[in-house]
């Protein structure tokens, strides 16, 4: 299974290099973490949302509605089962000011962050193998302050998932965070990663520029 980091593909030279991967790894199945900006793919893909995207598009793919996109789900508190797999997912940004405000009073651009009502509808899954989010749990990064959200380590606490894979800071970082693997992932056009459905074992690859 194809596992990809940010694409920010509304860029034309980021939107090719994440096209590329689908034509050349010809993969069944793909889990991408945010700031995709492209909603017609050649194969189902599942993401979360990030904090770049194409917010009426994200509104509609919440609501179920299709229309304008193809071989892609969001995972908005949800999970599917792919490859035998359970992916769950938690879509958008943090912003404390936003966070204990209904996900109906949120319009516009705020559309990409999460609120309390995300969280719980998450937390209350079950049986999750892989947990996707854009948003980092502390104790993963480190700028000078930790970056990551407590309300991620709640999830982690809640799900007790395998693997969390994670988006938004275009670095790959590795830790083991209650009990979970944690890991942030490179951005698409620097690394693609590779996931053994039976064994949850991820396979990190550089790109090679010179293809």
């Amino acid at each position: 299974m194809l596992v990809l980091g940010d694409a920010h593909a509304s860029d034309p030279d980021r939107r090719e290099s994440l096209l590329a991967h689908y034509r050349r790894l010809e993969p069944e199945h793909v889990l991408q973490v945010g700031d995709l900006e492209c909603y017609e793919l050649p194969v189902p893909t599942w993401f979360v949302a990030g904090n770049n995207e194409e917010f009426d598009t994200i509104e509609a793919l919440r609501n179920g509605e299709t229309t304008g996109t193809r071989s892609v789900h969001l995972l908005a508190s949800t999970a599917a089962t792919i490859e035998g797999v359970r992916v769950a997912g938690l879509s958008g940004n943090y912003a404390p000011t936003k966070y204990d405000l209904p996900r109906s009073e949120l319009s516009g651009g705020r559309r990409r962050h999460f609120t309390h009502e995300d969280v719980e509808r998450a937390a209350s899954l079950s049986d999750v193998d892989v947990f996707l989010t854009h948003e980092a749990p502390t104790g993963l990064l480190s700028y000078g302050y930790d970056p990551g959200c407590e309300h991620v380590d709640d999830l982690l606490e809640a799900l007790s998932p395998e693997l969390c894979l994670v988006g938004h800071h275009h670095r790959h970082r590795e830790a083991e965070i209650a009990g979970t693997r944690v890991v942030s992932l490179a951005p698409a056009w620097e690394r693609y990663y590779e996931l053994d459905p039976e064994a949850l074992a991820l396979e990190s690859h550089e790109v090679d520029s010179s293809e």
